[in-house]
């Protein structure tokens, strides 16, 4: 069952939206050489407990940290580590959700370490821009297969490829609702998307 939120729920989603959003903001100003993904974990859960949220993967399934910090070739799942210490040229994952008055947010940005390579920028910038062709999909009348069929072809057209073994997912009250959304699909099949539906695209 796919919940569809009322106008009140939105407004409350609007809210954790945001905190996620400023949560990774405010943590881009830290990435640099020499800084370990812990200290980029803690700073991130300081500043949602500063909004009135609680981080919403702490705890999550066991997991350990206040965000995901994935470094160059980890995929999403990074475990925050005092030993693992960012470098030059490397990029970085933060995946973070903010939970407030019962509603959470769900939100991940790469990052340049200092100075990266051409291909590392091109892979932000493909990345990044397949989330938006993505967004263009995600409206009432369209189906879950639009938007993976317009991340896949965006990425592939860039030479790139899509990750099949994790999706994206509805988000609301819990972080991991239904539909379940790849980052590949055909036109036209899938679930049909209905107004008040919340997703987390996430190419």
């Amino acid at each position: 069952m796919i919940p569809v939120k009322t106008s009140s729920e939105l407004d409350k989603m609007r809210v954790a939206g945001r905190i996620t959003g400023d949560a990774l903001k405010y943590i881009e100003r830290f990435v640099r050489p020499g800084v370990s993904t812990l200290e980029l974990d803690e700073k991130i859960e300081e500043f949602i407990r500063s909004r009135g949220a609680v981080p919403t993967f702490k705890g999550l399934y066991g997991f350990p940290g206040a965000a995901c910090i994935s470094v160059d070739d980890v995929v999403v799942h990074g475990i925050p580590s005092k030993s693992k210490i960012l470098q030059e040229g490397q990029i970085v994952s933060v995946d973070v959700g903010a939970k407030i008055d019962g509603f959470t947010g769900d939100a991940a940005r790469t990052f340049a370490v200092g100075e990266i390579s051409e291909e590392k920028q091109r892979l932000i910038d493909v990345t990044r821009e397949s989330f938006f062709e993505g967004v263009k999909q995600a409206r009432a009348g369209r189906r879950v297969g639009d938007i993976g069929h317009a991340v896949q072809s965006y990425v592939e057209s860039h030479g790139f490829s899509v990750v099949r073994v994790m999706t994206g997912h509805g988000v609301g009250r819990k972080l991991h609702e239904d539909p379940s959304i790849p980052n590949y699909g055909v036109p036209n099949t899938g679930v049909l998307l209905k107004s008040g539906y919340c997703l987390a695209i996430e190419p």
